[in-house]
């Protein structure tokens, strides 16, 4: 005997459906099982939908696609620590940390993440986990471990590789094991003893792990701070560039329209990271304090010396959008490292805002866009008719002010309801 379909009619005040198309008001989304089966009025769906299909009213809401994270580290905390001590954990209470990290991520609407590295296994055993029902989150594309040269960023990890050969058997080692994408460190980074001022391969290199890699139908991501590792990872046909922070030897940001050119001619996806540079939960936080008056002078000093670096950052942005156009960018959250805590896709949405994208752009960054770039784009990222079930309700319009994203009050996984602070059920 086959299981009874399951089918739930999810009802909202707004819906972005995250194709481009306007938004709408006082629509339904039919789900059938983990899939959409349509989406149009309310009351046409109410006429078309089974009698017995459970209702969700989420009232006033603004109903949209599941958020994509298309950075993160779950494995490390988020807390403020240093790399050093995030790394003397076992591997066990790196799996614990990553489990609780996934809920955080997943209550604030974010439905798919891109692991970006973790020690040994652990990114593995999370994704199984999450498979096979042990623990809640988004799903999961993973990286494994990420590849870094003798000594590089992130070489805790444990998949060194020096040279085009040892890249290439990293590669395989990795697709072996189950990796969804290829991380590559094109460059240091926070680790101590990494320089990310300085491209840490050749191009030569970058390209064995992008050439490897395709060959198993793989996408590629390279961890780019440093300019040198930007050229070198556009020149060997890198996918997607992480940080893009166009970093000089002399510890500056200096923009280069020439690069930028070439970044564009490409068409590489980037994915600029912007509250990892800027140190975006810092910022919130001594805001908060000057604002009721309970910043000391040392906090408003360090709050100035924050928001001048942010400037700084913020700036090079913009002058990298004039030549790249918007299409190409996809938030990340760095999560995990320094004090970037899981729950905050938001913080980068509102950066984009702040150099010059629209709400809706903002929102589509998250949704649509980062599914092409991840390479999703036929099941998640869009609420159409046979795409996953993802939907993400907010407490306001994301595409008139981006703010709204920071307060979900609905979210559903691939048709499951995961969270419904305020949604009625009308029937079940």
């Amino acid at each position: 005997m086959t299981e009874a379909t399951r089918s739930i009619v999810v009802r909202a005040g707004l819906l972005a459906d995250g194709s481009g198309r306007a938004l709408q008001s006082d629509m339904s989304v039919w789900i059938e099982d983990d899939r959409i089966h349509a989406v149009g009025p309310a009351a046409a769906i109410e006429a078309a939908a089974p009698p017995d299909a459970q209702r969700i009213d989420l009232g006033a809401a603004c109903l949209a696609p599941g958020l994509i994270d298309g950075h993160t580290h779950l494995s490390l905390a988020g807390d403020g620590r240093p790399y050093t001590e995030m790394f003397s954990e076992t591997d066990e209470m790196m799996v614990l940390t990553g489990a609780l990290n996934l809920q955080r991520h997943l209550s604030a609407g974010i439905t798919t993440i891109r692991e970006h590295g973790a020690r040994n296994r652990v990114g593995f055993t999370l994704k199984e986990g999450l498979g096979r029902g042990y623990i809640p989150g988004p799903r999961m594309l993973v990286s494994g471990r990420p590849i870094t040269c003798t000594g590089g960023h992130f070489h805790m990890c444990n998949e060194t590789a020096d040279g085009e050969e040892e890249i290439r058997r990293s590669v395989r080692r990795l697709v072996h094991e189950g990796a969804d994408y290829i991380k590559i460190m094109a460059s240091g980074g926070g680790t101590a003893g990494t320089d990310p001022t300085r491209a840490s391969y050749s191009v030569a290199e970058l390209h064995a792990a992008v050439h490897e890699a395709h060959h198993f139908h793989r996408l590629t991501a390279a961890h780019c701070r440093a300019k040198q590792s930007m050229v070198r990872a556009v020149e060997a046909g890198v996918d997607l560039m992480e940080h893009a922070e166009f970093l000089e030897p002399d510890g500056n940001l200096h923009f280069d329209p020439d690069l930028a050119e070439k970044m564009a001619e490409t068409g590489i996806w980037i994915s600029p990271t912007l509250q990892a540079w800027c140190q975006w939960p810092r910022v919130v936080f001594l805001r908060q304090r000057r604002d009721v008056g309970d910043a000391s002078a040392d906090e408003l000093r360090r709050l100035e010396a924050l928001e001048q670096r942010a400037r700084g950052r913020l700036d090079v942005m913009r002058r990298m959008l004039d030549i790249c156009g918007k299409e190409r960018i996809v938030p990340g959250t760095d999560s995990g490292v320094n004090d970037l805590a899981f729950g905050h896709l938001d913080y980068d949405l509102q950066l984009l805002v702040e150099v010059g994208f629209t709400p809706a752009e903002a929102l589509a960054s998250a949704t649509r866009i980062s599914a092409e770039a991840i390479g999703m784009e036929n099941d998640v990222g869009t609420l159409q008719v046979g795409r996953i079930a993802d939907l993400v309700a907010f407490a306001g319009d994301p595409t008139k002010d981006i703010n709204a994203v920071s307060n979900v009050v609905a979210v559903f996984q691939a048709g499951q309801r995961v969270l419904c602070s305020s949604a009625t059920a009308l029937s079940s």
